[in-house]
C-alpha cells in the first residue's frame, strides 16, 4: 500500500504552482505563498526527496512537432494470467507509438493512446502488437478528431 507524505497547507500551495510552472523563480513562488525564497528552496527538496514531486517535466505540443493521428485503443486480453499481462505491459512500455497505456476496469482491460504519422504506421503497429500471440482478444480503435480537453497541469491541481 502507498505510504502517504505529510503535507502541509504550504506544501499543497507550493505542489498547485510547481504543477503549472516548474521553473517558477524560488521567490515569485516565495511571493505567492507566503513564505521566504529558502523556505520554499527547502520544502522543495524536500518533497523531490520524499517523492512526491517525482519528475519536473515539458509538456510538449505535439501539433507543432510533427504532424500525427492520435488513436485510443480498447483492449480486451485473451486471459488474465498474470505472465501475459505483465508481458503485454511491458511490450506497451517499449513501443514507441504509446503514449499512454491504462490497466482498466469493465469488459476492456487495457485503453491505450497511440500516436502514429499515419494510418499505415497504425496499422503495422496493430500487426505487431494487436495478435494473439501477445494475449490479445480484440481491439477497438477510435480515431481522435480534435482535442477538446488536453494535457493541462492547472486541471490536476488538488484543491485544499
Amino acid at each position: 500500500m502507498t505510504e502517504f507524505a505529510t503535507l502541509d497547507a504550504f506544501d499543497h500551495k507550493l505542489l498547485a504552482r510547481v504543477r503549472l510552472n516548474a521553473l517558477e523563480p524560488a521567490r515569485v513562488t516565495a511571493e505567492a505563498v507566503g513564505l521566504s525564497e529558502s523556505a520554499v528552496l527547502r520544502r522543495l527538496r524536500r518533497l523531490r526527496a520524499e517523492k512526491v514531486i517525482v519528475a519536473d517535466v515539458a509538456i510538449v505540443d505535439p501539433a507543432r512537432v510533427e504532424p500525427r493521428i492520435v488513436l485510443h485503443v480498447l483492449v480486451e486480453m485473451n486471459t488474465q494470467d498474470r505472465k501475459v499481462m505483465n508481458a503485454f505491459q511491458a511490450a506497451m512500455r517499449a513501443s514507441p507509438e504509446i503514449q499512454g497505456c491504462w490497466d482498466v476496469t469493465g469488459e476492456t482491460d487495457y485503453l491505450l493512446t497511440v500516436a502514429v504519422r499515419s494510418m499505415a504506421e497504425y496499422e503495422a503497429f496493430g500487426i505487431r502488437e494487436m495478435v494473439p500471440e501477445k494475449g490479445v482478444r480484440a481491439y477497438k480503435s477510435m480515431i481522435v478528431i480534435r482535442e477538446v480537453v488536453g494535457p493541462d497541469p492547472a486541471r490536476a491541481v488538488l484543491s485544499r
